[in-house]
């Protein structure tokens, strides 16, 4: 077996956006397009608001003695601050566009699989059908979220364990980005959160890698609007290729 590393899961991000030239995938791409772009834009003119006014505050906030450590704390605190916001931005446009995302991962990977055809009509009928466990698949990842990032943004509170905690913070997000779009083509075939995750940690170089190079992507002005159907595009020939068997 070939030895994965982390820059393997930005290929398959890189694999995706070339996916999305595809003629046949068109249709399945303007829709989730059109919600994360809208999304996008809004978030980023929130975001860039509040972190200009939150990082005002923790400068006030530091004690005069500790000034001289401006410059370690308030790139971490940015760090940390806008890959939250961005990744409950990105699960919102998720959430909105779950349907259209699960249907995108059955298109892609009927493309991947060599099925040029389009797929039969019992198969879009139970895409449709799927919708209601698409969104409810959606929610349980939103608990998993804050069930543990309570406890990570926690840490920051912890004198000494809160050097470590920007660092935990970004795996944990990357791990959750990972985990949000492989869900959609994983979903499709009846797989459960629990045998989703399993299969995230048999590769979490793989899995962290693809999950990182989203969130980078995410949070780079209008580059993100691409972000979601790149992801949903990627994550489906990652488990294509990577995790399928």
């Amino acid at each position: 077996m070939k030895t994965i590393s982390p820059f393997h899961g930005p290929l398959y991000l890189v694999r995706g956006l070339r996916l999305l030239t595809r003629p046949e995938l068109r249709p399945f791409v303007l829709l989730p397009l059109l919600t994360s772009s809208l999304i996008f834009a809004y978030g980023s003119w929130v975001i860039l608001g509040r972190l200009q006014a939150w990082t005002a505050s923790v400068t006030a906030w530091l004690p005069s003695w500790l000034h001289f450590t401006e410059w370690l704390v308030m790139p971490l605190f940015f760090t940390v601050a806008g890959t939250m916001l961005f990744w409950c931005f990105g699960m919102i446009a998720n959430f909105v566009g779950a349907p259209f995302n699960a249907m995108l991962a059955q298109k892609v990977e009927d493309l991947l699989m060599a099925q040029e055809q389009a797929p039969p009509p019992d198969q879009q009928v139970a895409l449709l059908k799927n919708i209601v466990p698409t969104l409810r698949s959606e929610i349980n990842k939103i608990l998993y979220f804050f069930l543990r990032a309570i406890p990570l943004l926690l840490l920051f509170l912890v004198p000494v364990v809160n050097l470590a905690a920007p660092v935990l913070w970004l795996l944990f997000t990357c791990w959750m980005t990972a985990f949000q779009y492989l869900d959609f083509p994983m979903g499709n075939h009846d797989w459960d959160d629990k045998r989703i995750l399993a299969a995230l940690r048999e590769q979490p170089l793989l899995s962290l890698g693809f999950g990182a190079s989203v969130l980078l992507m995410t949070s780079v002005p209008f580059v993100n609007f691409l972000a979601m159907p790149a992801a949903v595009a990627g994550a489906t020939a990652m488990w294509a290729e990577r995790m399928r068997r």
